[in-house]
C-alpha cells in the first residue's frame, strides 16, 4: 500500500461537508481539520501500482465544494 496525503482547500463554510462526503465515501484513512491556507488533511492508501493523479482527479476532486488541493507524496516513515 502506498501512503499520501491531500489538502483540500473548500469553499467556505463547507469543510464539514467535504469532510462527510470524504468519509462516506470510505476512500480515506485519516481525515483531519487544519488551520492556514487549507481546510482539511486527508491520508490516503491506494494499491501499488495505482495512478495517484488518476485517483484524486476521479475520487477526490469529483467531492462538491473542494476549491483547491495539493497532494503530497511520502517515501518513508520514521
Amino acid at each position: 500500500m502506498i501512503p499520501f496525503f491531500v489538502l483540500i482547500k473548500c469553499e467556505l463554510g463547507k469543510s464539514y461537508e467535504v469532510a462527510n462526503e470524504l468519509a462516506d465515501a470510505e476512500i480515506a484513512s485519516e481525515i483531519y481539520s487544519t488551520a492556514g491556507d487549507y481546510d482539511l488533511l486527508v491520508k490516503f492508501y491506494v494499491e501499488n501500482g495505482t495512478d495517484i493523479g488518476q485517483f484524486v482527479n476521479q475520487k477526490v476532486h469529483s467531492i462538491p465544494h473542494i476549491q483547491d488541493t495539493k497532494t503530497i507524496l511520502t517515501f518513508k516513515a520514521f
